[in-house]
């Protein structure tokens, strides 16, 4: 079995909606995505002969939706009132609103299913040093 390892970075805020702590509060986070991606075979003509998966190619895809949340205040659709929405939308805040809770575990899901164009195996999502979550392909 061959593995390819990746990581990519972001910076963003969040906030738990309903959670009882410190992040029910904004704050932000230094997020570190490592994608691996696995296969039985290299591939064996072309350019990319002797390769799972040109790193070149991976490294990209793992950018691009690292980029795609870089600098925005993230947080749980309908979790924001339309009146605070409207004001940062008029300060020309970068907003995401997602379907989930944005917590590292859910995030880590978000992003595995958002590879589904690789051979992707797992999904780790750093939100400090210290603390990540982890989501694979079982």
């Amino acid at each position: 079995m061959y593995e390819l390892k990746t990581s990519a970075s972001f910076d963003s805020a969040h906030f738990l909606a309903g959670y009882q702590g410190k992040c029910a509060n904004l704050h932000g986070h230094h997020w570190q995505i490592e994608v691996i991606i696995k296969g039985d075979s290299l591939q064996e003509n072309g350019q990319q002969r002797g390769m799972l998966l040109d790193f070149g190619d991976l490294k990209k895809a793992v950018r691009d939706l690292a980029d795609s949340f870089d600098h925005a205040l993230i947080y749980e659709a309908h979790t924001l009132k339309a009146k605070t929405i409207e004001a940062l939308t008029e300060e020309h805040f970068r907003l995401i609103p997602v379907p989930f809770r944005p917590t590292a575990e859910n995030f880590a899901k978000y992003f595995f299913e958002a590879l589904q164009m690789l051979p992707i195996y797992q999904v780790t999502v750093w939100e400090t040093p210290d603390n990540c979550a982890v989501y694979r392909h079982e």
